[in-house]
């Protein structure tokens, strides 16, 4: 264990520094003090097949970490204009669940390091002709926390006053093209993920005995310290001649709304709202989605409920619909959801749950991004851990009937350069009986934090939240009502 937190600390202390040596002295000795580094890679760089893999590999690194070409032409788009840049924003297209990217938007991923080694190589050059695209990354992560046992319901970090290892990702996938229309296209995507994270996305159903079959009282989360979750895997089919393209997806899925993700670079922040925490992640189900126009796409689904296999005794069959709405100034963004429904008991997580999300930007560099919810199970059993006017762990059980809570979270999101944004994310969370935490009380918290990006394969992201329970002491583990944290994390891509 020691050996682990020596790894993490020295990467989360190390990568900025030695990115940007590298970005400096890459083949400096061989160009006059006056010639910018080139943009393309360099004779016996990564391109050179008579370098072995590791060597390609650190040599895409140090590439990557030199100043890309602002003058490449930008790809064909069947789609309005992406309303935002990225980086240094996680996304430059407006919020839509459930597929890579919305229909009409061509394949605008980096390529990491990884591919760019395996460029030499026969699988590598068989990929490429295939469109198939492999990558990942790593996270670790350090927090300062008022609390002692628990930085619950911060999510994901939440372990208190440690370094920690968050997520280990590797991605496989298939992008079907959907900007042309003269014919049919298929995809696929599968993602692995190993560490601490699995705590929140497991489904059960899906390895789930490594959370759930092992009990702990030393540890503010259930399970194995560090788990693996095969937290996605789908088909895709793309038929361009329904309405201006349908995308069909079978499988795993993330669930369809939300301003945040499951995965570290998809993110406007290190750590989650309260909101995001404990409500759905994933769902197993088939999921249309359809373009009417630029500005309208309808999403239409069916699948096994919240976070259970349909394979499992938990599942309940649920429906899912949703609209997304762009404005013809592509400055305000509408999206409402219904992400799961269908009116059963309680089973594992079977949540009922109404979603709309609101973007507006006000320039290229500023926008805002405001979600609302309401969820709900019915006949929850057994009872929360604290209630106002009963003693901790002394709470009546879960009212007969719907067990509610509600919540509002803003962000407001900020470019300050090609490298860098701040985002500012205030939230307000009422969990009624305390069915969702744990506790029933309101929430609020309130989060800053900087994303700068090293090159194009690290992030750092320095974060400090101040958060509050209203209602009843719900922090480190019903002792405190407040918490305030400092945290840093590291995305090394690959």
């Amino acid at each position: 264990m020691y050996c682990k937190k020596v790894l993490v600390v020295s990467i989360l202390l190390a990568a900025m520094p030695i990115a940007q040596a590298l970005a400096q002295t890459t083949e400096a000795s061989i160009l006059p003090a006056s010639t910018s580094l080139p943009a393309t890679p360099l004779p016996g760089g990564s391109s050179d097949c008579g370098h072995g893999f590791l060597s390609r590999l650190a040599d895409a690194y140090r590439e990557d970490a030199q100043p890309g070409d602002s003058s490449a032409a930008a790809p064909a788009r069947r789609a309005m204009e992406s309303p935002f840049d990225s980086q240094p924003f996680p996304s430059s297209e407006w919020q839509l669940g459930g597929v890579d990217s919305p229909i009409g938007v061509p394949d605008t991923n980096s390529r990491y390091p990884l591919e760019t080694a395996l460029g030499c190589t026969r699988l590598g050059q068989w990929m490429q002709r295939n469109r198939i695209e492999t990558y990942g990354w790593i996270n670790p992560s350090v927090n300062l926390s008022t609390s002692s046992f628990t930085n619950y319901p911060l999510s994901y970090q939440t372990r208190p006053n440690r370094v920690e290892f968050d997520q280990f990702m590797f991605r496989i996938e298939r992008l079907p093209d959907t900007v042309q229309t003269d014919h049919i296209d298929w995809g696929f995507h599968v993602d692995n993920l190993w560490g601490y994270d699995y705590h929140y996305t497991t489904m059960k159903g899906v390895f789930s005995n490594q959370l759930l079959n092992h009990p702990s009282t030393s540890q503010p989360l259930a399970g194995k310290v560090y788990g693996d979750d095969p937290m996605i895997g789908y088909l895709d089919m793309y038929i361009p001649w329904i309405a201006q393209g349908m995308q069909i997806t079978a499988g795993r899925y993330l669930s369809l709304p939300d301003i945040e993700a499951q995965f570290a670079p998809e993110n406007y922040l290190l750590t989650h709202s309260i909101l995001y925490t404990v409500d759905a992640y994933t769902n197993v189900g088939i999921l249309t989605t359809t373009k009417l126009t630029n500005q309208w796409t309808v999403q239409l689904g069916v699948h096994g409920g919240d976070d259970s296999a349909p394979w499992n005794r938990s599942s309940r069959a649920s429906l899912q619909a949703c609209v997304r709405w762009v404005s013809a100034s592509n400055n305000d963004m509408l999206y409402p959801c219904v992400e799961s429904y269908n009116g059963d008991k309680q089973t594992y997580n079977n949540l009922q749950e109404f979603v709309t999300t609101w973007g507006h930007r006000f320039s290229r560099n500023v926008h805002t991004l405001t979600e609302v919810y309401y969820i709900y199970v019915r006949d929850q059993p057994g009872a929360p851990e604290g209630v106002p006017g009963y003693p901790l762990g002394e709470a009546p059980d879960f009212p007969v009937g719907n067990n509610p809570a509600y919540g509002v979270v803003n962000y407001f999101n900020i470019e300050l350069d090609a490298n860098n944004m701040i985002s500012i994310r205030n939230e307000f969370y009422d969990d009624v009986q305390g069915q969702r935490t744990g506790f029933a009380t309101r929430y609020s918290s309130h989060t800053i934090g900087l994303t700068h990006w090293v090159s194009q394969d690290l992030e750092i992201r320095p974060e400090f939240r101040y958060e509050r329970a209203y209602d009843f002491p719900a922090y480190n583990d019903g002792k405190k009502n407040y918490q305030v944290t400092a945290l840093l994390d590291a995305i090394l891509h690959y």
